[in-house]
Formats: structure tokens, sequence, C-alpha cells
């Protein structure tokens, strides 16, 4: 993400080589702000809620035992959050387009510290899940306008200084989380790795209140309000079938209701759309190749290897026995392959064709993903190392070519919906995957732990037990409640179920890369830019 300057933005994002407007295009008579201090204040609303992405991972286990979370509470954790940034991105811009982008951005700032405090206060799963679900709330509309307050703050080459700043912040922030989060849930608690965002939100208000000034696009539509429910209620409706088929299975009345549901409303949203005049998700960009295949990338990252974060930190931590700052330690393999390639591949960017960047780097993120495989109840965490490295830097090379590459080819005016389109996938892909990969995670450790422990003298009837105390990080408690002779037996097995459920996802995991590559090298077209753009 570390050139995601045009990822990100609202609906009134202009691409470096417009015209820009009158100051403020709508501001304030009088206001004129300060461009540096906006680049603050935007830098560190954007940091804080990218934090929240990946802080949270390595502190997933302490709060499972601290809230005795299941698992599929613990994965409505991650994602209440990825759903509402979803759900809300494109209409927060749009109202921030009509009421002041400034305003909107302080709002955002607000709702997301508010919501931080809410979630450190947290005294229950569902707690925790709602509060999670507002601070999305929040992030959507710092998401959907910091690079539009940008744009109107700078010109000339200072703008693209303002968006390599940004960009710099974006990729520390998802770089640096798993550590911060291990330090901070080791060494206080891990309500602080919420906590820590009330400082950084209050002094983001302070600087927006006195430094920024306002904005507003001349001629803003408004939001969408039938697709956007459409949207929402189907894409929960999906995810919601998908953690539930966990406990069920997906057979039960319950899930297939939920993904017919999902389907129905769909099929509705798409048809809103089409007869929409002013469409949350304008479907005819989806005819042009690369603008596919970008949005197929971006989803396919997010849903295979973000996605797999979160079993990376339960194995590190509830099978291995790492501490949270020891498992951040360990996932920094991941962040330094992606912070040592994506410089180079931002530079690149501009000199090659960003399909052979973008679909080699999903490929090699599929391979990082099948080399991490082959685990077993004796292995240790430096197993991962080669397959972390691999998709470490697969990362790299994705992701600043990809940041670009849904706005590279549509009209400027659309380069706000385009850039939010494809920000919304990598959030539906972080859902999605995490609920996929978690079924089929535990309908594995389920099906291993109840056979092998069905073969354990005495402990036929604990199977069920077992199963449930490796899903909610308590098979230690369990396994010491057991007879001395059966311990080391079931310690045994739980190692090799939790194992055999990773190397599963592992393998989906690593499908979804790999398609999503194959499908980004034959679908992103170099002439697609130049039709739009020259010299592109």
């Amino acid at each position: 993400m570390t050139e995601a300057h045009a990822d990100l933005s609202g609906q009134g994002q202009r691409r470096p080589d417009q015209q820009p407007r009158a100051s403020g295009g709508g501001a304030d008579p009088g206001q004129r702000g300060n461009k540096w201090w906006t680049l603050v204040a935007v830098c560190l609303g954007t940091f804080m809620l990218l934090l929240d992405i990946t802080i949270v991972n390595v502190a997933l286990p302490d709060i499972q035992l601290a809230l005795h979370s299941s698992f599929p509470g613990l994965q409505w954790v991650v994602d209440a959050y990825a759903l509402t940034l979803a759900a809300f991105l494109l209409t927060a811009g749009s109202l921030a387009d009509m009421y002041g982008r400034r305003l909107l951005y302080m709002i955002g700032l607000v709702v997301f510290t508010c919501a931080s405090v809410l979630c450190g206060f947290a005294t229950s799963t569902l707690m925790l899940q709602l509060s999670r679900g507002l601070q999305g709330v929040g992030g959507a509309i710092m998401f959907a306008v910091s690079l539009a307050l940008l744009a109107d703050a700078f010109r000339g080459k200072d703008r693209g200084t303002a968006f390599g700043v940004w960009g710099l912040v974006t990729g520390l922030a998802v770089a640096i989380g798993p550590l911060l989060g291990g330090v901070l849930t080791s060494g206080l608690s891990w309500r602080w790795i919420f906590f820590v965002n009330v400082p950084i939100g209050i002094a983001a208000v302070v600087i927006s209140v006195t430094k920024v000034a306002e904005s507003r696009a001349p001629h803003a539509s408004r939001p969408d309000w039938p697709g956007f429910v459409l949207f929402t209620v189907a894409l929960s409706s999906l995810i919601y079938g998908l953690i539930e088929s966990n406990q069920r299975s997906f057979t039960d009345g319950l899930v297939l209701g939920c993904f017919v549901a999902a389907a129905v409303l769909l099929v509705a949203f798409v048809f809103v759309e089409r007869r929409s005049a002013h469409p949350m998700f304008d479907l005819k960009l989806f005819m042009l190749p690369t603008f596919s295949g970008g949005s197929v990338a971006a989803f396919g990252i997010s849903a295979s290897i973000f996605s797999m974060l979160l079993y990376m930190v339960l194995y590190l931590q509830d099978i291995l026995g790492y501490s949270p700052l020891a498992t951040g330690v360990r996932l920094m393999v991941i962040s330094g392959g992606i912070l040592a390639t994506s410089t180079v591949a931002g530079r690149l960017s501009s000199r090659m064709p960003v399909r052979l960047l973008i679909g080699p780097g999903l490929l090699l993120i599929g391979v990082g993903l099948l080399l991490m495989r082959g685990l077993d109840a004796g292995s240790a965490w430096t197993h991962l190392i080669p397959g972390m490295i691999v998709g470490g830097v697969g990362i790299g090379l994705t992701n600043p070519p990809l940041a670009s590459t849904a706005v590279g080819v549509v009209q400027p005016q659309q380069s706000g919906m385009a850039s939010g389109i494809s920000a919304t996938f990598r959030q539906v892909g972080i859902a999605t995957g995490i609920a996929l990969l978690g079924t089929l995670f535990s309908k594995a450790v389920n099906d291993q732990v109840r056979a092998r422990v069905a073969a354990v003298p005495g402990l036929s009837h604990q199977g069920p037990r077992i199963a449930a105390a490796v899903q909610s990080g308590e098979i230690g408690h369990v396994i010491g409640q057991l007879p001395q002779q059966a311990r080391q037996a079931v310690g045994v097995i739980t190692r090799t179920a939790f194992t055999t459920g990773l190397n599963r996802i592992l393998l989906v995991a690593a499908i979804i890369a790999l398609v999503s590559g194959v499908v980004s090298l034959a679908a992103i077209r170099s002439k697609d830019f130049a039709q739009q753009h020259d010299g592109r």
C-alpha cells in the first residue's frame, strides 16, 4: 500500500494531471487552511485506521481468553470492522462531497476514536464486535475523504510529495501493526491496542479544526441509499452464513437461507444500480477488462494472505506458545518482504506494464502460501519463514501498482468511484476470506480431533469438548484437567488437528491468490491505460 494514493479516495478525488479547482472547490470564503498541517491530519487518521486492520490480529488469543469468545465470535471481531468499512466507503464519499470533506473527516475521526474507547472497555464479545463495527463506520468516512482533502490542499510538485508521504505512512501502518500490537498486548494489555488511538484521534481532530480548509464538490450527487442498503444486507447475509456454517453445516437451513438471501439481494442490487441515475457502483466500469482485473486482484490479495494472518497468529500463540510480542516479531518477516520490494515496485510501475507486477506478485503470494504448507505436530515456526518471505515480496510487488490501476483506466470524473470500488473489494476480500477459511479450518479441526480422541482409552466422549477448546484457545486449560497418562497423547492430537486445518486453508488461500494472479495477467492491459491517458 506504499503508493496507494489512488486507491482510497473519496468521490471528489482528482488525478494529479487535472487542473485544480479554485481553492477548496466550494470552500468557505476566506478559509485557506495550511496544506502541510492538512497532510499531518490526514496521515494521522490514515495511520490509525490502517493500523487497526493488522494490530488486532496478534491480540486475538488474549481477547479470546479475556472475553471467553467462541471461534465464530473471534472471526466477527475482525469481520465487523471490514464489513462496515466496505459498506460505508462509497456512501461516505458522496456525503463528504455534499456537506464538506473536512466536516465528514472530523466526524469520522470522532466516531473512530470514540469507538476505540468502547472497544478498550469491552466487557463481552458482543460489545467488542459492535464497537468494531462502529470503528469501521468511522474508518470508512476517513478512507473516503482523506485523499480528496490532500487533492484540494496541494498543487503541482507538492501534490506528488504529499501523496508520497501519505503512501509511506500507509505502508508503515500495515507493516508495523503486528509488532506494535505485540508490544502493547505483552507490555500492557490487549485493551491498549484500542486506547492507543485516543491521543492520535484527538490530535488529528484539533489539527483538522484549526488548520484544515473546508471543501465541497460543486455538483455533488446524492448518496445511493437503495444501493447502500442492498449491498450492506447482501454482504452481511453472506458473511453471517459462512461464519454460522462453522457451528452448523453448509446444508443447514439457516446457512442456506443466508446464502439465498445474499444471492437475491445482490441480483436486486445489480438491477437497482443499472437503473440509478447516480449509482454507488457504476457497473459499466466492469466492462473494462483492466478495471475488472484490478478488482479481482484487490479481492484476491485480501482473501488470501491477509485473511491467513488471523490463523497464523492463532498457530503461533495457541499451538507454539509464543507471546503476542514474540508473535509480532515473527510476523515482521512478512513485513520485511513488503517494505523491501514495495518501493522498487512503485518505481517500476511507471516503466513497465503493471500487469507484469500485479500478476506475478499474486502468483508469488500463492507460491509463498504453498511453501508454508507441510506443517505437522512437530513443526517449528521456522518452517514458515521461506513462505513468509516469498509472500511478503509478492505483497510488495502487487500493492503499489494495484493502487493506481482502478483509476488509471477511467475518466477523471470517475476516479473517486473507481478508487472507492477498489478499496471496497479489498475489504470484502478480508471479510469473506476470513469467514470462508474459518469454516474450512473449523471442519478440519473438528473432524481430526473427534476421530483421534475416540481412539484414546477413556476419552471417547471428550472429542467435542477438546475440539471446542482447540478453537477457543483454551486447550492448555482442558489438557491440564485430563488424566496424566492422556495429556501427552491429546497434546499431539490437538497440534496435529490444528496443523491439518492450517494446511488445508493455506491450500485454499494459495488457490485464491494463484487464480487472481492468472486473471490479472490476462485481464489487465496496457492499451486500456493508453486509451485514457497519453503515454501510459
